[in-house]
């Protein structure tokens, strides 16, 4: 074989491999969860060398749960968490996200690395004591699904501006407006959102339940 021979061997070579490895790269992106950053909820995908700084995060907070346990950022820091918002008054969709919640629950009761966070839009009549009462109907275990109650304009503040959690079709709502969603919404380790999930339909809930186990591989 003559060395221009050679040469075009060895060029496609390169060639073909590193196509190949590019199209491998691309598989093991698209084979993760995606990141969602506004209220859109536009998935990005990202490896973690290209996950850019600026990547939306859940901001700091400070809410008590059934227990009068301050839950803060920092406590779910370095754990997978599913967030809702409720009222134990609700007559409508809250049971069934209650119940679905609970079969989250009841999917990972052995992981301590996955929390559930249940906010109160109604902290005013929900109390610690009301919630633990409510804990108890809708069997919150301690220390893995926290019921948290606190300031009201807090609790809508994040729940909008943070977790994007009743968006209607670009619909922005003020602070005077009731919070009521139906939305579970997954968060990482690092409190980015990974998936969003209508929590009354059983399919959606079983796919979540899917997700968490693989972010809990990431």
């Amino acid at each position: 074989m003559n060395k221009l021979v050679y040469a075009f061997v060895w060029t496609a070579f390169l060639f073909f491999a590193c196509k190949q490895s590019e199209k491998q790269e691309a598989v093991l992106v698209a084979d993760g969860l995606p990141y969602y950053q506004d209220p859109s909820f536009t998935p990005f995908w990202f490896t973690k060398q290209q996950l850019p700084d600026t990547i939306h995060r859940i901001p700091a907070f400070d809410f008590l749960n059934q227990n009068g346990v301050t839950i803060t950022r920092d406590s779910i820091e370095g754990k997978i968490a599913v967030v809702d918002f409720f009222f134990t008054k609700c007559p409508g969709i809250c049971p069934k996200l209650a119940k679905h919640m609970r079969m989250v629950l009841d999917s990972c009761q052995n992981d301590q690395q996955v929390v559930l966070l249940s906010h109160s839009v109604t902290p005013e009549y929900d109390t610690g004591k009301v919630l633990q009462e409510y804990a108890q109907r809708v069997g919150a275990v301690t220390g893995q699904w926290h019921l948290l109650t606190g300031d009201k304009k807090a609790i809508y503040t994040i729940a909008r501006k943070s977790y994007f959690a009743d968006e209607d079709l670009g619909l922005q709502k003020n602070e005077n407006d009731f919070l009521h969603t139906e939305n579970l919404i997954l968060l990482d380790r690092q409190q980015h959102i990974r998936g969003v999930y209508k929590g009354t339909n059983w399919a959606e809930v079983q796919q979540l339940i899917a997700d968490i186990k693989t972010l809990s591989k990431e």
